[in-house]
């Protein structure tokens, strides 16, 4: 009879391709659970639902654009460079003060006459955050201009100014980036 010294290592490496899949399956949902996702608001509201009415959306904002303007007056604004940006750029934002913070946005038709009687909404945000959130619906519309009061920031950073403005159909939007110095 004759004695089979060779060892078999297949099982051991079965057992540790087990294992090691065992392992990194953990890490991948650990690591990607330490990461929270934020919600996109682009046009003013949820990504699923920009994304099922894009198409309805953009004929809006060009019919909008076509006959009206929106602009943010009475703000300072400065050229503000972005560090962390991919490519070193410097883009022109509103400059922010620590507390109370007061805007004036004037929806026009294209010829100069200010509109009235357009329903206005603004949404203070974050750039990749919706947690600080600050929305406001029916904006008052006082002294030819629609007026956001008592906006309190008290964090330094990055914001987005976003404005909203329906006129029967059409709907305007504006992004204006923001910054508040720490």
């Amino acid at each position: 009879m004759a004695k089979n010294n060779d060892k078999t290592y297949w099982p051991h490496m079965i057992l540790g391709f087990l294992i090691l899949g065992i392992t990194l399956s953990y890490w991948t949902v650990k690591s990607a659970t330490s990461m929270p996702v934020q919600e996109s608001n682009d046009y003013m509201m949820k990504y699923q639902q920009a994304d099922m009415n894009i198409n309805e959306i953009l004929e809006s904002k060009a019919l909008f654009d076509q006959n009206y303007m929106i602009e943010i007056v009475d703000v300072k604004k400065a050229m503000h460079k972005l560090d962390n940006a991919k490519r070193a750029k410097a883009e022109q934002s509103v400059v922010l003060i620590q507390g109370e913070n007061n805007f004036s946005y004037l929806v026009t038709t294209k010829d100069g006459r200010a509109i009235s009687d357009a329903n206005v909404t603004f949404l203070l945000t974050r750039p990749h955050s919706v947690k600080e959130d600050q929305y406001i619906e029916n904006l008052p519309f006082t002294d030819g201009k629609f007026q956001v009061s008592d906006i309190n920031i008290t964090k330094a950073g990055r914001y987005t100014l976003q404005l909203r403005a329906k006129i029967g159909k059409m709907t305007g939007y504006s992004q204006i980036p923001a910054y508040l110095k720490p």
